[in-house]
């Protein structure tokens, strides 16, 4: 199933896994680039080499979700919402409906994922050491050359060496990174400022990103070409959303005190739960052409949301009798809503508003008093932006 151009993978502990096409590539470039030296450290075996570089690769994305699943099943004990994980070309990231609450929890969130990697690698080192010694693994974590290293602890000195790597990276005190998101933590609660925290945190990422790129190149030009595009794709991706982070708190400080309800529309166009598909689709899918509409029962209360396609898929299949409350999207009833006097910096960072283009404002008792859109957050930055 597709979600915003990911393939979903599974679903653990609730949790959505999806992957996007690059995902796929970077599987294959890394099985093909670990292929040979594997076969050279196995003793030319091309099929042992060939078997131990799928293992390794799928094991060490296995890695990077583990890392990710510890990021989202933190996130959800402390009450987020968590929209699910996506992989990607260069690892994985946690998408989530708004940020976090306080300094404590986007600590606890950001500090998660590292420690699941290194629980990652101590397991790895302690299996490689335990079955073969110290030495053999220091020996298969080089890549020595040693045609006696097995094809089990081949893997597991690469799993280790690389999970030793993704954890330095990461507790980099730069923005995006975890080790940022900690660093701001730390002066949100130290200073009591969430924007002067991640102000800090951000420009330290904008220089980390920076240096990368500059190393990338440098690789690049001094031959190690594969190593130094690495570097490139990530730094680049490190500068662009730290930069991001920067504009987005710089905005949210101008837009302090505004809540969802001074620039939502308080008489939103919704369907009741009994309406038909037929109607659905005459009344309101050919009149106001929007892709999706909210559904209430008799009380007002979300029941959650129609899309068009569900509705003209069940008139096209003779059932236009059927309520759209049978046709409800698979779309959660709490990724759907926001508070109306939710803060507008929430909005900002909301991934789910980007991915569905509006979301409704619903009151303590479940009564849909309100939609936000896109263009309402864009006019309110717009407005922000010439104060």
């Amino acid at each position: 199933m597709r979600r915003g151009g990911s393939i979903q993978l599974a679903r653990i502990a609730g949790v959505r896994v999806g992957a996007d096409a690059s995902w796929f590539i970077t599987l294959f470039l890394f099985i093909f680039l670990l292929s040979a030296p594997f076969r050279d450290e196995l003793g030319g075996s091309e099929t042992k080499g060939y078997l131990a570089a799928v293992a390794s690769a799928l094991l060490l994305f296995g890695s990077v979700l583990l890392h990710e699943l510890g990021h989202a099943l933190t996130a959800k004990r402390m009450g987020a919402q968590v929209e699910g994980i996506e992989l990607l070309f260069f690892g994985g990231f946690m998408r989530r409906s708004g940020d976090s609450q306080s300094a404590g929890e986007e600590f606890k969130v950001a500090a998660a994922g590292p420690l699941v990697t290194l629980v990652v690698a101590i397991v790895c080192v302690g299996i490689a050491i335990a079955l073969d010694g110290p030495s053999k693994f220091s020996n298969g974590a080089g890549l020595s050359g040693s045609s006696a290293i097995s094809p089990l602890l081949l893997v597991l000195d690469f799993l280790a060496t690389m999970n030793i790597f993704l954890l330095a990276l990461n507790i980099v005190p730069a923005l995006p990174l975890d080790g940022g998101r900690m660093l701001r933590a730390l002066i949100w609660w130290r200073t009591g400022n969430r924007t002067r925290a991640t102000l800090v945190s951000g420009t330290i990422g904008r220089v980390f990103g920076y240096l990368l790129l500059g190393a990338g190149l440098a690789g690049v030009l001094g031959g190690y070409f594969a190593a130094g595009i690495w570097a490139l794709f990530i730094g680049f991706m490190i500068a662009g959303n730290a930069r991001a982070a920067i504009l987005q708190a710089t905005i949210a400080e101008r837009l302090d005190g505004v809540t969802v309800s001074e620039i939502m529309d308080a008489e939103p166009v919704a369907m009741e739960a009994q309406t038909t598909a037929l109607s659905a689709a005459d009344e309101y899918f050919a009149r106001y052409r929007y892709e999706w509409f909210p559904v209430v029962d008799e009380a007002g209360c979300l029941l959650g949301r129609v899309r068009q396609e569900r509705v003209d898929a069940a008139v096209a299949a003779g059932t236009p009798a059927l309520s759209v409350s049978d046709l409800l999207d698979e779309e959660p009833v709490g990724a759907l809503r926001i508070a109306p006097g939710a803060s507008l910096d929430v909005l900002v960072g909301s991934e789910t508003l980007r991915r569905l283009g509006a979301l409704c404002a619903v009151d303590g008792d479940g009564v849909l008093r309100g939609i936000v859109t896109v263009d309402h957050v864009r006019r309110a930055l717009q407005a922000a932006a010439m104060r």
